[in-house]
């Protein structure tokens, strides 16, 4: 049986502080000592406005230990953990309160360093003769729902950023199918297809509520109406574990594969019965950060060429993933098939699953 400690001097003050401050208050304090909101009473007589009672709650939200608490200033438990200006702001509520309640909203770290989010009230208690004697503070934890706002402020931020990236692509594809080409139901079909691949994108981001999409999901949206999913599908031969790209990735590879599959559907594998694609990526770990492979290799389709000038979905391609992604793009010509390498900076949300 373990021997029981004996009590410090210290320890045995802070309770009859707060057998004191039981007695004075009575009811009050029960009901204080059963809420599960953090309450404390400052002694607004004495220097620091120190702490005459804590309950079970506050102990609770900051880690804190009764006797650590009675006899400190509140600001006195924050001053190694907020930012000073903060400590500023909740002395001058105190002083501000002498005829009526404030609040502030703060963050800092509990004892053990976890950050807390806290909407604090601060109200003052007058004795008979109107004279305050002490200051009532209760604390409401906020952090989820300040965790909630930044991440909805985040949101707001990353689909602004979304939009203006949609639009400027939008506007290339408008610009560029026009300087190609004279012909307006051949503008038209080129439009329409590099719409619609982008608008599939959207379509996975938003179903994984923008989180971020495995890229062989990507693949099978983008490919659908190349039949990659369909009879079509044994024309496909696809190679990869499930990485999992950022939205900004997704849209920009979404838009290449839709120009390198439609060009195979014109020109290369696809514009006959026996060609297939070869799609294959993978992670690769590098010193300055990891890259994520892409690899699209077309047989068994018509013989090759390479171009005599730079097509549109070549520039395409290029914009959005040298300029958009600080990749590099690769395509070569072989009498055998058209091939494509990507090499893009794997997003921090890209990983392995």
């Amino acid at each position: 049986m373990s021997e029981v400690q004996p009590k410090s001097e210290k320890q045995e003050d802070a309770e009859a502080v707060v057998d004191v401050f039981r007695k004075d208050l009575g009811p009050f304090v029960v009901a204080a000592e059963t809420t599960r909101m953090a309450m404390l009473f400052t002694d607004a007589k004495a220097p620091g406005d120190p702490i005459v009672y804590a309950n079970d709650s506050f102990l609770k939200l900051t880690g804190y230990d009764r006797n650590e608490a009675l006899g400190k200033s509140f600001n006195s438990l924050l001053e190694q953990r907020v930012d000073p200006e903060v400590i500023e702001k909740i002395k001058s509520e105190f002083e501000k309160c002498e005829n009526h309640d404030n609040n502030l909203d703060i963050d800092y770290n509990r004892k053990d360093g976890s950050t807390l989010f806290v909407s604090v009230f601060i109200s003052p208690v007058w004795d008979e003769s109107g004279e305050i004697v002490q200051h009532f503070v209760s604390f409401m934890d906020i952090t989820k729902h300040k965790e909630a706002q930044n991440k909805s402020e985040m949101f707001i931020d990353e689909l602004n950023h979304r939009v203006k990236n949609t639009l400027a692509t939008v506007q290339a594809i408008v610009w560029q199918s026009f300087k190609k080409s004279s012909d307006i139901q051949i503008v038209r079909e080129s439009i329409d297809s590099r719409l619609f691949a982008l608008s599939r994108s959207h379509d996975l981001l938003t179903r994984e509520h923008w989180n971020g999409v495995s890229f062989r999901d990507l693949v099978n949206e983008v490919l659908e109406p190349f039949g990659v999913a369909g009879d079509g599908a044994a024309r496909f031969v696809i190679t990869g574990r499930n990485v999992r790209i950022s939205p900004q990735t997704a849209l920009a590879l979404g838009v290449a594969l839709n120009e390198l599959a439609t060009n195979a559907l014109k020109y290369g594998a696809l514009s006959n019965e026996a060609g297939c694609v070869l799609i294959e990526w993978a992670v690769a770990p590098m010193p300055a950060g990891n890259r994520l492979i892409i690899r699209w290799q077309e047989k068994d389709g018509p013989t090759v060429a390479p171009p005599s000038r730079k097509g549109f979905g070549s520039q395409v391609i290029e914009r959005g993933l040298c300029h958009e992604l600080a990749g590099t793009v690769h395509l070569d010509f072989p009498e055998e098939g058209a091939v494509c390498t990507i090499d893009i900076p794997a997003p921090e949300c890209a990983h392995v699953e």
